[in-house]
């Protein structure tokens, strides 16, 4: 069976779960999420890749290297979901099947919460299920790449089915953020950084023009 890559990526403030009121974000802390979502993926033959960050630049940069490396996001944005229309730009750009997920019930709190700048381009949106509706997104994330993901048949020479779906396989990561083993990515180079361009000496060249010959007289020639 086909396995795919699955990037579980959070916005602003959710590193602080276990910090947060915990009648709308519950009780466990976002490592212990993360670990609880990726046994979930392993259930379900998902490959996840964890994502946080409280730069939003840096999320923008993150989905604009998802295509190719991984095949489905689930994506809890945080406050930026509100309001930030150049992650929905970012989150297009990337071409992937997503799903948006909120662990409170937003539809149930302050009038602002309650717009999604991704309505229209996700798959769909979960809220208010607490760490379940991740599970339910992986599923439903699941299900829809196995109905439209076509099986690739790769020409000679090029990576196999089974290297593309490798954890060994290079992916992204936020290399600003600490990272628990097992979890995260352990390539942290920007895939699309190129190498910088050599400084340029703004010295001269010294002439390499023999001084002229002296005359008998001290003279020149």
């Amino acid at each position: 069976m086909r396995r795919f890559r699955v990037a579980v990526v959070h916005g602003v403030n959710l590193d602080q779960l276990g910090r947060r009121d915990p009648k709308h974000y519950g009780p466990l802390t976002f490592r212990e999420l993360e670990r609880q979502v990726d046994e979930w993926a392993g259930e379900l033959e998902l490959i996840p890749r964890f994502f946080q960050t409280n730069h939003e630049g840096a999320l923008v940069e993150y989905l604009h290297r998802a295509e190719g490396l991984v095949d489905g996001i689930i994506l809890n944005a945080g406050a930026w979901t509100h309001y930030s229309w150049a992650l929905r730009d970012a989150l297009e750009l990337a071409d992937v099947p997503a799903i948006e997920v909120h662990l409170s019930d937003v539809e149930a709190r302050d009038e602002w919460r309650r717009s999604s700048v991704f309505d229209g381009l996700v798959l769909q949106k979960i809220s208010g299920r607490g760490p379940e509706g991740y599970k339910a997104a992986l599923e439903a994330l699941q299900a829809h790449l196995v109905e439209v993901a076509p099986e690739r048949v790769p020409a000679s020479g090029t990576p196999t089915e089974e290297h593309l779906s490798s954890s060994d396989t290079p992916q992204i990561t936020d290399p600003t953020e600490p990272t628990p083993p097992g979890l995260h990515d352990d390539n942290d180079a920007d895939p699309a950084a190129a190498p910088p361009m050599p400084a340029q000496d703004p010295t001269p060249p010294t002439s390499m023009t023999s001084p002229p010959a002296a005359g008998p007289d001290g003279g020149a020639l």
